[in-house]
């Protein structure tokens, strides 16, 4: 093998390894969230069948019957947002601002009667999704697994590159030599496993980097573009529809966050701007009239209706739909019923479709079960890779080291590799901020460690 190659595969080492290392404990908790979240359709109504599951009876309640037992219920709270029953089996749902807690209130559609309450941040779901989103520590946490999935994709890239035959027959390449023992079985299982599931692997990782709150954005506002005609040429506030979807909870799609709310105006002229935003929401129209408007549009079941909070704020009707064709945001005047915006699937742009199709794949929820199991077998993909390159790096270490594989002094500059690396410290900023600091850390290492044997 010529020098060059050999020097490469020398810094692709060093490049997987550190990232490996940072990277292994978040992949870990990202796949073990992600498989609890990956079954939240069946987990749900097994975990909550007494709060979630009715007997089907002949005649429905109205939506403000329902809101009425809340309300008598829950005097002192406020209902922000009400989910009618997905099926005739289904109980109806409204989240309960009381006290300080978010409370998942469920009703019988049928009878009225309150089943009760769930911690809306605090069940397993919750939990599950605000632990994969930002290790539920807010923007720092968010920031951290953007981090990790940003060198994720470096983990990838430089995997694939270690993984590469150059002339190996396929044992230890397409499949483990599961004859071996020790270290060349967890190396044969560490990178059979990534091989297999590098293309899925980097779908994920891109999918799930669209949500994170620093490359997301930036990616959302290039790509989230609506002609203003589609907004009916309303009057808009300073608030975003992003502002509804929270670490725990999804309300509006992906492709509608950096949207402009709509402001409810028929009484714009008789208060000042200031006013309408502290002033309480005093609808005019019911919430099943609401209801009614989400019936008629044809609104795929599944939909929330969330409630205006101030006099100038709307009623929004958002379904986040497992087939993302039938995604649906309308937000309606909260005294008038007009309906100021109307956004559907046909309105995104093509890279909004990939991403929200990108998007469902990610939670396993385009082709049903099916989805569910590959996605299934890419997070056991993950956590076996995780786990064996930790096994790998804990078995060859040394006593008091950290074992970072050796830099051989006689590293040519390989342009195409400093090419790669420095494209995905660009795309990705915050990989490329922690590239520079460790490449300074590293090379203060490397010195450190030369001067040491020269001394």
């Amino acid at each position: 093998m010529s020098k060059p190659k050999q020097s490469f595969y020398n810094l692709a080492w060093r490049w997987h390894f550190y990232a490996g290392l940072f990277v292994a404990p978040f992949m870990i908790l990202l796949a073990i969230t992600g498989i609890i979240y990956l079954f939240k359709p069946q987990l749900d109504p097994w975990m909550y069948r007494e709060l979630m599951v009715v007997e089907a009876g002949p005649q429905r309640q109205s939506a403000d019957t329902l809101l009425a037992q809340v309300r008598q219920a829950y005097p002192q709270g406020h209902v922000g947002q009400y989910l009618p029953p997905l099926n005739a089996v289904h109980s109806a749902q409204f989240v309960v601002h009381d006290g300080g807690r978010e409370l998942n209130v469920f009703v019988d559609p049928y009878n009225a009667k309150v089943l009760g309450a769930q911690d809306g941040k605090q069940n397993l779901q919750a939990i599950a999704r605000a632990l994969h989103g930002e290790l539920m520590v807010g923007t720092v946490g968010d920031r951290l697994v953007e981090l990790a999935a940003g060198w994720g994709v470096v983990l990838v890239v430089s995997g694939l590159y270690l993984w590469w035959p150059r002339g190996r027959n396929s044992r230890g390449v397409l499949w483990p030599r599961l004859s071996a023992r020790g270290r060349v079985l967890w190396r044969d299982l560490h990178a059979v496993s990534g091989f297999w599931g590098s293309a899925l692997l980097l779908l994920m990782l891109l999918s799930g980097m669209t949500w994170t709150g620093l490359w997301g954005k930036q990616y959302a506002d290039l790509w989230n573009r609506f002609p203003a005609a589609m907004w009916n040429d309303v009057p808009k506030s300073d608030q975003q529809a992003g502002a509804l979807n929270s670490a725990h909870r999804q309300t509006v799609p992906w492709a509608l966050e950096n949207t402009p709310m709509p402001v409810s105006g028929a009484h714009a002229e008789h208060m000042g701007h200031h006013d309408m935003h502290s002033a309480p929401a005093a609808p005019q129209i019911t919430l099943q009239q609401v209801e009614d408007l989400a019936k008629a549009r044809g609104v795929a079941p599944g939909y929330s209706i969330t409630s205006p909070n101030t006099a100038e704020g709307v009623f929004t009707i958002a379904v986040f739909a497992d087939d993302p064709r039938n995604d649906a945001t309308l937000h309606v005047d909260q005294y008038t019923g007009k309906v100021l915006a109307d956004v559907r699937w046909h309105d995104y742009s093509p890279v909004a479709r990939a991403t929200e199709l990108g998007v469902m794949l990610h939670e396993g929820k385009m082709f049903g079960p099916l989805n569910q199991i590959v996605i299934l077998l890419v997070c056991l993909m993950i956590l076996l890779g995780s786990v064996s390159g930790l096994v790998m790096w804990w078995k060859r270490r040394p006593s008091g080291g950290l074992g970072v594989p050796p830099l051989r002094h006689d590293l040519p500059r390989w342009k195409t590799a400093v090419t790669v690396m420095l494209v995905l410290g660009v795309v990705f900023p915050l990989v490329g901020v922690s590239m520079v600091v460790m490449w300074v850390v590293d090379s203060l290492v490397v010195r450190r460690g030369r001067v040491a044997v020269q001394a």
